[in-house]
């Protein structure tokens, strides 16, 4: 599979890429070259590999969630500056 100047100018458009004519020469080339390599892979029989969303197996890195003990309520709004209703009062910021 073959790629055309206007199938780079096409994809330089629409990454919103700006290139020269050499550029244009050297990334057809090179998109070329890509092609070719997916072509080989459609080659591969692939029919005993089960589909999948990552190469590796993922796991969860984060710990779970225990109930520990914290702050209560009243020490918590204990140092804010200004409180209501028992929740903090901020400044407003929206113009």
């Amino acid at each position: 599979m073959s790629v055309g100047q206007v199938d780079v100018k096409y994809v330089a458009h629409l990454a919103r890429l700006a290139l020269t004519p050499e550029e244009e020469k050297k990334f057809s080339a090179q998109l070329s070259h890509i092609l070719e390599h997916i072509e080989k892979l459609k080659e591969l029989d692939v029919s005993n590999v089960e589909p999948t969303a990552h190469a590796a197996p993922r796991v969860n890195v984060t710990r779970p969630d225990k109930v520990r003990p914290s702050l209560s309520h009243a020490d918590a709004l204990s140092n804010a500056p200004a409180t209501a209703n028992g929740l903090f009062i901020v400044p407003k910021i929206v113009e």
